[in-house]
């Protein structure tokens, strides 16, 4: 049991002499600062105050006072019950049970925000609230076309959601077309460029208070972060940095160095099993919505804020021909944890359409864009398929 100021633990000790159990106690507690740990006897039951103790003084006092005073049983469950504790901070070499998980406190915190200036790289957007609806046309549909060209059609603020992947430029074998001499390997200056302008719709038909979920993992091989080079970006236009989530793969396949590194200084091969998740909002942290339309359950959204989110590749990729899916449980959670129930959700590089089977199966309207032709009918035959089984 925790207290305000104390972890309780309660042992049995029925059938020890009252006088042989007093004295033991006393001289245990002898050894401890009774603001961090002391013990107690109530009835047959022995009661452990505990805030913070060294486990080796705890194991020290209990094995002297045992020996001391006849083999007092119920004092040798005092340590591994102890021990048995999986929760606590440190404090120097003690092992702290109350109060290290409680956030510090800033005093005048939203004085001191005022003066640092809160996102400040996002005031003075100019970004419109006045939301309009997405032209029935686009809904739930997939759109086989460039992202760009398409996106240039809809309404300004018509979208709650934007969550994609786009292609990763690493040379992987996409459908045509992507870029008409290279693939999925353009040069870089190009492959931002045209990324960017892709990003400047969604930018603009995003509500006022949408956010966009980008996830991406960075090209170590030539030392581009992708990450942050997107992440600029979008502060650059003034959206406002939500936060990044790592999704940890668990992919342990990758190698462990480059040609002629090998326990050398000279160029060690950074492992990476994870990729990122980085989140923006448009014009305001807090999104609109009505709050039965909230469809996160309580222990999602605990784990979910935990912003390292382990769940492994799709492993699927070769039945619907695409190399790079992402599974459908990512979509899945960032819709909970990001949108309403009814929301409409954008993906401007759908490819055989992930993003747009979780918003159907978690009731989001959608619209899927993407240029190659067969990620289309791939992606409209796994629609097709849930409207016939019903979800």
């Amino acid at each position: 049991m925790l207290t305000e100021k104390y972890r309780r633990i309660q042992l049995n000790a029925a059938g020890m002499p009252d006088v042989n159990a007093d004295a033991a106690i006393t001289a245990l507690n002898n050894h401890f600062d009774p603001e961090d740990f002391f013990v107690t006897r109530n009835g047959e039951a022995l009661e452990v105050w505990l805030r913070q103790v060294d486990l080796n003084a705890l194991s020290d006092a209990v094995k002297t006072v045992f020996t001391k005073h006849d083999g007092f049983g119920a004092m040798a469950g005092i340590l591994p019950a102890v021990e048995g504790i999986r929760s606590y901070g440190i404090n120097g070499n003690k092992r702290l049970y109350v109060g290290y998980n409680k956030e510090r406190k800033v005093v005048d915190r939203k004085e001191k925000e005022r003066r640092r200036g809160k996102h400040y790289y996002a005031n003075d957007h100019g970004f419109c609230r006045q939301g309009n609806p997405l032209p029935h046309a686009f809904v739930d549909r997939m759109v086989c076309g460039d992202s760009e060209d398409v996106l240039k059609q809809l309404p300004d603020n018509c979208i709650d959601l934007v969550f994609t992947s786009p292609p990763y430029n690493f040379g992987l074998g996409y459908q045509e077309p992507r870029d008409a001499n290279n693939g999925d390997a353009t040069d870089w200056e190009s492959y931002f460029a045209k990324l960017f302008r892709v990003f400047d719709e969604c930018i603009r038909v995003l509500k006022y208070g949408g956010r966009i979920i980008v996830n991406v993992q960075p090209l170590f091989s030539d030392y581009i972060p992708s990450h942050h080079v997107i992440s600029n970006y979008f502060m650059e236009r003034r959206l406002i940095w939500k936060g990044e989530i790592l999704w940890e793969k668990n992919n342990y396949n990758c190698k462990y160095t480059a040609w002629g590194s090998w326990k050398s200084p000279s160029s060690p091969y950074l492992k990476y099993t994870w990729e990122f998740l980085e989140v923006f909002c448009k014009g305001d942290l807090k999104k609109s919505g009505k709050s039965i339309n909230a469809d996160i359950d309580a222990e999602s959204f605990k784990e979910w804020v935990m912003a390292k989110w382990s769940i492994a590749p799709e492993r699927r990729m070769q039945e619907f021909g695409h190399p790079a899916m992402f599974p459908e449980e990512l979509a899945r959670r960032v819709m909970l944890l990001f949108s309403f129930r009814g929301d409409t959700v954008l993906d401007p590089f759908a490819g055989v359409g992930t993003t747009c089977v979780a918003a159907r199966r978690n009731e989001r309207r959608f619209l899927g864009i993407d240029s190659a032709r067969e990620y289309c009918a791939t992606a409209g035959a796994r629609l097709k398929s849930i409207q016939t089984q019903g979800l």
